[in-house]
This record gives C-alpha cells, structure tokens and sequence, in this order.
C-alpha cells in the first residue's frame, strides 16, 4: 500500500514539475513575441520617421531652388532637361527648340534684354561651393543664338561642348538649362596653355576679336583663341564682380598671366628669344623647325634707318651631319615656313641674310627666324647682328671707279679687257683653262674642270652647282598645298599667301586688330579700294565726323572730308 501510494505521489510531482516548466517555457515564448513585435513596431516608426523627415528636407530644398531660381532669373522661371548635340559653330550661343521661344516670350523674357542661361551636366555636382570637382563638373553659361533646334535637343557650338564635357560626353549627353541675369563684366583674368601666345603681336586685341563671338565668360572655362592658322587655348582663372559674368557691351580689364610651368609641358612652337651678337647653338632634324625672334626697337631701327648699318642674320652649319633652310618673316607672321616668309636662304652649307632699312617689309617690331631641317640632323649656330656699311661703300667705291685702259683688248673667250701686249698670251692660256656656260642668257666664266658641276634648272633657267640641283628642284618646284584649297610652287605661294590667300593676316586699317584678311569684298568699290572683307565689313561701322558731326563710315570718312570739308 505504502509503495503504490509514494509511486502515485512521485507521478503526481513529476507531472507538476512538467506543467511548470511547460508554462514558464509559454511565459518565455509569449515575452519574446512581444519584444519581437516591439522592436518591428519601432523599426517601422523609425523608417515612417526617416521618410517624413526626408520628405520634409526635399520640399525644403525644392523651395530654397525655386527660391534661387527665381531669384537668379530675375522672378522667371525657364528649366528645361535636353538632350545635347554638337554644330559647327564659335563663340558661346546655343541653339533651342522654337517651344522655348514660346515659353520664353510668354514671360516676357525678351524684352529684359540680353537672353543668358545657365548649363549644367544632368547627374552632377553643380554648386558653387564643390571646389574639388570644379574642372569638371559639366557647367557653364551661355547665350542664345536662335530657336531652331529639334524638340528635346540643344545644339552646342564646340566652346560650350568642350567645357560642359571636358574628357569624354556620355552616350546620352543631357544638359539642365536655366535662364539666369548676369551682370555685366569688368574684369577677368586668363592664363594662356602656351607662353608662344604672348609672342603674338597685340595679343589683347585679338582677344578682344575672339571674345565678341561670346555672350558670357565663366570662371575655370577654357576659352579658344585663333590667329591665322594658329589656335590657343585661354583658362578663365578669375572674373569680377561674379563667377559668372555678361561680355555683352561692356569694356573688361584683361589681365593675362604667364603660363609658368605650364608651357613646359606644351608641344606648340615657341620663339626664343635671340640677343644681337650673342650666337645661339642648337640641333635641328629632318623636317622640324627651330624658332627664334628678335626685336627692332626704336634705337636699333634709328641705327638701321640711317642707312649706315644693317641686320645680319648669320646660320652656321655642320655640312656633314645634314642641311638646313633658313627663312626669316616680320610680325604678324610669327612662324615662318618654306611658302610663309619674307626672306630666305637655300644655299647649301652655311647660310647669311642681310637685312636694310632700303626693304619695304622691314621695320619696327619684331621678327622671327625660322631654321628648317632638310637633310638629316644638323648641329647650327645662328646669331644676328647689327653691321655697319661704312667698310662696304668704301669697297664698292674702289671698285666703281676702276676704269678701263685705251690700251686694253676684250678676250674672246671670258669677255675680259687685257692689256693688247699681252692679250694673245692671255688668250691661249684661258681658252685652255676657261670655258663660258653655252646656255642661253647665262654666259659665265667657268673652270674647265667646274663646268661639269655647273648646271642649270630646266623650269625656271636658274643656275646652281650640280649638288644642290636636287635641293633646288625640291624646295622651289614640288607643288605646295595652301590651306586655302590653292596649289602653287614656292614661288608663287610666297605671294600667294603675302598678298592674295583668304586667310593670310593683316592689320585692319580701321580698327587695328591683325585679322584674317578673307576673301574680295562683294561691294566693287571695296575692292576699287582695295579692301579686303574683313576691312569691307569692318569698315561700314559709322563714326561721327569730326568736322560737322555727322555719321559717316569708317572706309568713306576720306572721301566725306575732301568732298564736304575740302579746306579742313
């Protein structure tokens, strides 16, 4: 009895301890499910939180542009997203949609007067504050030109492309354009990729040229320059009174810095500097050209225009290792070329040019010095110097005022006067020794055994030794190829490119810049005038006369004077 009832009492209490630990167990479960379910609760409260908060901050911001935008577009709002495609064309104005016109006028955007907008590449860091990023950020400013672009594009000339994409456009270029009021400029400071810039005379105003294709300047923008053939790249390094400025009708104080370090790195063509009478060594190869310029100045142009002295420009050369061409130009060619230049020497060997104020291209400024590699590799020494022409005359008199003898012979072989005693000796000895050139007009004296090396050319007649026939036929007949689409000979180019080439340089007689001179003018008086189109469309500028007041244009105010002013 006493077994079955402890065997009942252990059953009993085994089954109480399982209860119990089967509800504390339930208990255990049940407080985690309601921590579980907290803790989910609070994780959507906080994202709830985060996106209201996130809301909350993009309407913010979304004010705040509304804000800026309206307070940068004078109270218009114009924003537009378009896809980017390049055209053909200078300066800074772009093309739009016609439905921009649309929106535009319907603000009354045109009669504000300049039209400016601010563009930036969609996706990327555009404030003002981002400093790291600010050669690339994809942003600048920009006129309009007109409203002909398809809808959902923008046609960008190469400036704008080039400085809203400086590495490489994305497939789908797309550009966030903004009307914005720009102030108008007053000072900018640029730093030229090349120190050869400076070298271009009057490098101001030919800046000036270049900027009044552009409506706006921005600050780290890179700004495209020619001169002739030449092209130079300009960084924007600061402007005032913004970052952003208006170039419309406005006069801009340009400060224009040294390149410094970074011509160093460039591979345009530099002129170097030369000092009268101080020689400069170098090499130059095959098909290269070495530059370098020196400068007439007010005390050497006296010294020159006295007819006392000349310039002697003097090239050295080491024969053995190859052969070199020297070619000299005055500014504003800066660097001369075999069918570009206003003197040059082809001799071979060492090579001296003379320069005399008696030359009408000669004159004050400065001058460059081209030395071009023919043959192989060549080792040079070039100076230039001033020489005085006093020892000169005085030999050129001695040898003016020789006279012939009464009692003198001419010789039938070298056409020479000899005295008559001793004419028939001299004779016998020079028809053995010397042998006159046969060819037509030439009739030189030669050795017998130089006659061989004395040729001449079969195009043009000249004469030359029979060594430097293949350098002569070479520079003055192979056809050269102007960039003008013209094909001449040497020759014929020089004067092609100095007085007829589209696209020489001149210096415009009414407003000063050197320019390209273009093609003849459409009006036959300009061309009468003898004006190119540059002077013909640059000239039709009015100015008021000084005379009586009246507006009267530039290429017809001498003609104004002698007919209405005559005693003036």
């Amino acid at each position: 009895m006493d077994f079955e009832l402890r065997r009942a009492r252990e059953k009993l209490q085994k089954e109480q301890k399982e209860r119990k630990e089967m509800a504390k167990l339930k208990l255990q479960r049940e407080r985690k499910a309601k921590e579980e379910a907290s803790r989910q609760r609070a994780a959507i409260e906080e994202v709830q939180r985060a996106r209201r908060i996130d809301a909350a901050e993009a309407q913010v911001k979304a004010d705040e542009q509304m804000a800026e935008n309206l307070l940068s577009g004078g109270g218009i709002m114009f924003h537009r997203i378009l896809e980017a495609v390049l055209y053909p064309g200078v300066g800074d104005k772009i093309k739009l949609p016609s439905s921009c016109f649309t929106e535009l006028s319907d603000q009354r955007v045109f009669d504000k007067g300049p039209v400016y907008f601010r563009l930036s590449v969609t996706g990327q860091e555009s404030s003002s504050d981002t400093s790291a990023v600010s050669k690339s950020h994809g942003v600048t400013h920009s006129g309009v030109l007109e409203f002909t672009a398809e809808e959902g594009f923008v046609a960008l000339p190469p400036h704008v492309w080039s400085n809203l994409f400086p590495t490489e456009a994305p497939t789908t270029p797309l550009i966030e354009i903004q009307y914005v009021r720009l102030s108008k400029g007053s000072y900018a400071k640029l730093q030229p990729e090349d120190i050869s810039f400076l070298d271009i005379p009057n490098h101001k105003a030919v800046l000036e040229t270049s900027l009044r294709q552009h409506a706006t300047l921005s600050q780290d923008d890179i700004i495209t320059v020619r001169h002739g053939e030449l092209t130079f790249k300009l960084h924007v390094l600061e402007l005032k009174p913004s970052k952003s400025v208006s170039v419309l009708e406005t006069d801009i104080e340009v400060d224009i810095v040294s390149p410094e370090a970074a011509s160093e790195k460039s591979n345009q063509k530099v002129l170097k500097p030369l000092t009268y009478g101080v020689p400069e060594s170098g090499v130059v190869e095959e098909g290269v050209y070495m530059y370098y310029k020196f400068l007439l100045d007010n005390d050497v142009w006296s010294v020159i225009a006295s007819s006392n002295s000349r310039i002697e420009v003097k090239l050295e050369v080491d024969t053995d290792s190859g052969d070199t061409d020297l070619y000299i130009s005055k500014h504003p060619l800066m660097f001369p070329t075999h069918h570009q230049h206003h003197w040059s020497s082809h001799d071979v060997g060492s090579k001296t040019l003379i320069l005399s104020s008696q030359d009408q291209n000669l004159g004050l400024g400065t001058c460059s010095i081209g030395i071009y590699g023919f043959k192989g590799t060549t080792k040079y020494k070039i100076v230039v110097s001033v020489q005085d022409n006093s020892n000169r005359g005085q030999q050129a008199g001695l040898s003016t005022s020789s006279t012939v003898d009464v009692d003198s012979v001419e010789c039938g072989n070298c056409k020479h006067y000899i005295p008559s005693r001793s004419i028939a000796l001299h004779e016998a000895y020079c028809r053995r020794h010397n042998v006159a050139c046969q060819y037509a007009g030439c009739g030189v004296i030669l050795r017998v055994g130089d006659a061989k090396n004395h040729v001449h050319c079969n195009r043009c007649g000249k004469a030359f030794q029979q060594a430097e026939m293949e350098k002569h036929m070479k520079v003055f007949h192979e056809p050269l190829h102007c960039s003008c689409g013209v094909v001449l000979e040497m020759e014929e180019m020089v004067q092609h490119q100095s007085s007829d080439c589209p696209m020489r340089m001149i210096t415009c007689r009414f407003c000063g810049d050197i320019v390209q001179a273009g093609s003849s003018p459409m009006d036959t008086r300009d061309r009468f005038r003898g004006l190119t189109e540059h002077e013909s469309v640059c000239g039709s500028r009015t100015a008021p006369c000084d005379s009586c007041g009246r507006s009267v244009m530039l290429k017809e105010m001498d003609i104004h004077q002698i007919a209405v002013h005559p005693n003036n």
